[in-house]
């Protein structure tokens, strides 16, 4: 009853008015529009017809124009080709902002996995205390990243708002006003952005967002369960990588953290101000209004401060407001009190920091920079260790390099490499004393190998003149065998009685990071979820035998195959053999509009990630934990998904498939991102160069989606060969882990659509490689319905699919001119006699056609 009701909400509240407010485009008084709005639904129709009728992109372009523009000439096919991609971004935008206006008619935002919900049902259960202690212990952070996956600038990201809220209201005049503004607003941009354009286009969110919906979190929790939950514990906080995040991009620079840090700052005095400012019209109490007055004044004056201290310190703020509060008691009957707590509640939970600022950098880089560091201080004539390093033993390094301290000066070192390196880490340390140790205290170790990649970094902070840091060292552990070494890292590095002594000072916590991204990219679906299951696994019960409380922080991206889809339920399904008291994980690209893009949706489903934390450890009685028969399974599964996906890996057609038959090289182009699309410098394309995101996202431009499925249904047909089906079944059966990894498998199946493609199995060279993709997405699909007992894929979610199905159908034009471009690109290049503008031209066209496609998925890349 409940699918079938959250159904009928979506067709009310979302496809009903996309149909009625799609036909104000055409009203809109621009050139052209009209015309492109009569030929759009002609072009899409002939599309649906064209693929049930087995035609391929360029037959299906030849048949709308033979049928309906006869005449026209080359230029003017091409023009209109170009409009319909323009249309087509509009209509998602729209699309867009009323999925985010009917949010809350939607989904039910009192219902299962809100807090509100498990408050009735802790009631009901007579388990109110032990949510109350669980909830004093438990914490949520969403860490929002610059990973290129947003294609939306900002000036449109504001229209969507502006939308969605004019959509809510039911203001007509409001909603062809600002889609007559969608009309004219450019979405490409010239020039790349900068590391500063990308984290002050997500501080945005955190200004306008995440300061709200925290804080409705904290008020609810406080209000409504205990107080005393509240009182010195941020259960939501929040990270961020823009500005800091360094690990392949040359352009993140010492200055450019120093400047996002001081954003930050100013950005969350400046909604101090403004709520200091609001409650100044309510406080005009007899010793009360100076004093709200005065707060008001200093906080104004602290918004364009950029030196350490700003004019009234973080100390003073909460004293102030501390005395208002008493008065109001005291003094005025609590008039006011709640808005004046709820002020309070914001400093305690926001300090100045607003959210913490990670610095990450690669193992290598820091390796090659320490080395040469050592170089360069001695031949300055500072030897900061007796012994060559490179001669050493890992042995020797591991006992030298936990006692290094000093302060090596920036001006010892002409290297740039260096300079960068240990001018990031006394960044950390002017951050902290300008917004707070939590404005910038973790330092992240990417493509963490050895236990001396974390020793080669905490050496350099403590000659950085920092012998005590008030810094977390995370390691970050992202292929298959580097998952597979953890356990073993962290025993040596536990085992090293310096860095034990300053996790101890650290409240023997560990921070470390999990990447699902390039752990898929690595091992496949199935094997990259695994081996970061029992990685956390073997990681707790060292971390445990040590003393050490773990925290895991999971580099998750936003569909399936980098770690993203359903992710509460997987936090819901981890054991009591896995530490939980912590959810940490990255938030990304487009993933932030639409999952945290409203206050509504960003309360929501950080309540889910709250929500999933207290399932595994309130309700259930007996935490899941796999038996050995299903571990043999769900381990027999792995490896065997994963031989079939290392041997489609090193297909020799995989790497020119990508090339040649996908929009990967244009990735590069887009101008969404400060990060170039793969590492390396090198012409030639290489699989460990190339990035999760770009190598994701192309599948998805095909509609193909390999990284969230391929090798499932080979590892599935093993079993159903043998006659061991029902042992996956029990599997199944047994482990919400299993269902909630096919469930997010039957997403990226949903999302794709080979017919698009289908042309490509005739192909001379890469028509077996087609098909072996295909026959393995059939395989897969048929068999997860045998699996769950579904009839169709996502029968669980019928919301959640009727949402992709719509925005599959707007963008299926756009896909075939995207298709239809590259035939054309490719039958250019193969057969000559073209001129390199007319290239350029459907170059161009691929390009733009990317845009409509990766924001009406949502979470694609």
């Amino acid at each position: 009853m409940t699918s079938n009701t959250s159904l009928n909400r979506f067709n009310e509240s979302v496809l009903s008015k996309f149909n009625i407010y799609n036909s104000i485009f055409s009203t809109l008084p621009y050139k052209n529009i009209s015309n492109t709005a009569v030929m759009l639904p002609l072009f899409s129709r002939i599309c649906s017809e064209g693929y049930q009728n087995g035609l391929n992109p360029s037959e299906i372009v030849k048949q709308f124009f033979d049928q309906f523009l006869n005449d026209a000439s080359e230029e003017d096919k091409v023009t209109l080709l170009f409009q319909f991609i323009q249309y087509i971004e509009r209509q998602v935008v729209l699309f867009d902002a009323i999925e985010d206006a009917g949010f809350s008619e939607v989904n039910n935002l009192k219902g299962r996995g809100t807090l509100k919900n498990f408050k009735e049902e802790a009631k009901a259960r007579g388990e109110l205390k032990k949510l109350e202690k669980h909830l004093k212990h438990l914490k949520v952070r969403p860490v929002l990243t610059a990973h290129p996956t947003q294609f939306y600038p900002g000036s449109v990201l504001g229209i969507i708002t502006d939308l969605a809220d004019s959509i809510k209201n039911n203001d007509l005049p409001t909603i062809k006003e600002l889609l007559s503004q969608l009309g004219k607003t450019p979405f490409f941009k010239q020039k790349k952005p900068t590391p500063f354009d990308e984290a002050t286009s997500l501080i945005w969110y955190l200004e306008n967002v995440f300061y709200f919906a925290v804080s409705n979190i904290q008020n609810y929790i406080k209000h409504n369960i205990s107080s005393s939950i509240t009182d010195n514990n941020e259960i939501v906080n929040l990270g961020f990588w823009p500005g800091g995040d360094r690990d392949g991009n040359p352009f993140v620079t010492t200055e450019i953290t120093i400047k996002t840090a001081q954003k930050l700052r100013s950005t969350l005095i400046k909604n101090y101000y403004r709520d200091a400012r609001r409650l100044r019209r309510r406080l005009t109490f007899r010793n009360v209004e100076p004093l709200i007055v005065e707060i008001e004044t200093k906080l104004y004056r602290s918004i364009f401060q950029t030196t350490e201290t700003p004019k009234i310190s973080l100390e003073e703020l909460k004293e102030k407001l501390q005395t208002i509060k008493d008065l109001l008691i005291n003094d005025h009957h609590s008039l006011f009190l709640d808005d004046i707590e709820e002020f309070i509640g914001r400093v305690e939970v926001f300090g100045y920091h607003f959210a913490s600022l990670d610095i990450r950098q690669d193992s290598r880089v820091h390796h090659a920079a320490f080395s040469q560091l050592l170089t360069d201080a001695k031949n300055s004539g500072v030897n900061v260790m007796k012994k060559e390093y490179d001669t050493m033993t890992d042995k020797e390094k591991m006992k030298v390099l936990p006692s290094l301290v000093g302060d090596l000066s920036l001006d010892l070192f002409s290297d740039e490499l260096v300079k960068k390196t240990l001018g990031s880490i006394r960044a950390m340390k002017q951050i902290q004393r300008s917004n707070g140790e939590k404005g910038c205290n973790r330092y992240i170790i990417s493509n963490n190998q050895t236990a001396l990649n974390v020793l080669e970094v905490f050496a350099m902070i403590r000659l950085s003149d920092w012998e005590v840091p008030t810094v977390d060292i995370a390691p970050l552990f992202e292929t298959v065998p580097d998952l597979e070494v953890a356990p073993e890292v962290m025993d040596a590095i536990y085992s090293d009685p310096t860095y034990r002594a300053h996790l101890e000072r650290r409240g023997n916590r560990q921070t470390i990071m999990l990447g699902f991204s390039d752990g898929t990219k690595d091992g496949g679906y199935l094997m990259a979820n695994w081996s970061i299951y029992k990685a956390k696994e073997n990681l707790s019960r060292i971390s445990r035998k040590h003393g050490i409380k773990v925290l895991f922080f999971d580099g998750r991206g936003g569909p399936p195959a980098r770690g993203g889809g359903n992710t509460h339920q997987f936090y819901a399904s981890l054991g009591s053999t896995i530490e939980s008291d912590e959810i940490q994980l990255t938030v990304q690209g487009q993933t932030i509009s639409s999952n945290f893009g409203t206050v509504d949706s960003c309360q929501y489903n950080l309540e889910q990630l709250l929500s999933s934390g207290i399932t595994n450890k309130v309700f259930s009685n007996d935490r899941e934990s796999l038996s050995k028969e299903d571990r043999k399974t769900m381990d027999k599964l792995a490896k065997i998904s994963y031989q079939v996906y290392s041997d489609f890996k090193s297909h020799p057609c995989f790497i020119p498939y990508l090339e040649r038959m996908s929009t990967l090289k244009y990735y590069a182009k887009t101008n969404i991102g400060s990060r170039p699309s793969k590492r390396g410098k090198s012409d030639g394309l290489n699989f460990s160069d190339l990035r999760a995101i770009p190598f994701v996202g192309s599948w998805s431009q095909l509609k193909q989606n390999v990284p969230g499925f391929y090798g499932v249904g080979s590892a599935l047909q093993e079993f159903v060969d043998a006659g061991k089906f029902k042992e996956v079944k029990s599997l199944y059966q047994n482990s919400a882990f299993f269902r909630t990894l096919l469930s997010n498998s039957m997403m990226s199946l949903t999302k794709s659509f080979f017919k698009l493609t289908a042309y490509m199995q005739n192909d001379p060279e890469f028509g077996e490689f087609w098909k072996l993709i295909y026959a393995e997405y059939k395989l897969t699909k048929s068999l997860l319905l045998r699996l769950s007992g579904y009839s169709t894929l996502m029968e669980d979610q019928p919301a959640g699919k009727a949402s992709i199905m719509v925005r599959e159908n707007i963008v299926l034009p756009l896909l075939t001119i995207q298709q239809y471009a590259l035939q054309t690109i490719q039958k250019m290049e193969s057969e000559g006699g073209h001129t390199q503008k007319e290239l350029l031209v459907y170059e161009k066209m691929v390009t733009r056609s990317l845009f409509g496609n990766i924001n009406a998925s949502r979470n694609s890349a």
